[in-house]
């Protein structure tokens, strides 16, 4: 019975490893006409991963559904921006990143992860 116990301890701790350190968004959306449209629900933001181009407005419209206190926020540390999210309203944040990169963009207790492209 020990074995089964110490099994299952070693799988979750695989688990929240992998959730916390090194698991990497895969849906991507482009920004062609200058809006994206991110769902925030069930613990996850989709699309996960936006691309833009580097010194183009951009509007990200972000519709929580989640109600959760973890959705509540939006932030890019790396961008200066904290937003709250209203369930069941879109949230409009306009950017215009200059600097190409990848900036990252959580909840406030970055269990919710997405990544903001930046092309040159």
């Amino acid at each position: 019975m020990s074995i089964l116990v110490n099994i299952v301890g070693l799988g979750l701790i695989a688990l929240i490893v992998w959730w916390f350190w090194l698991y990497r968004p895969t849906a991507a959306a482009q920004s062609n006409s200058g809006a994206v449209s991110i769902t925030v629900d069930d613990g996850v933001y989709s699309p996960s991963r936006v691309s833009v181009k580097s010194n183009q407005p951009v509007v990200l419209r972000f519709m929580r559904k989640d109600p959760s206190p973890c959705a509540a926020m939006v932030i890019f540390d790396d961008l200066n921006i904290s937003e709250e999210l209203p369930v069941g309203k879109p949230k409009e944040i306009s950017l215009k990143v200059e600097k190409p990169g990848t900036y990252a963009f959580t909840c406030q207790m970055k269990m919710y992860r997405g990544e903001l492209v930046v092309e040159g």
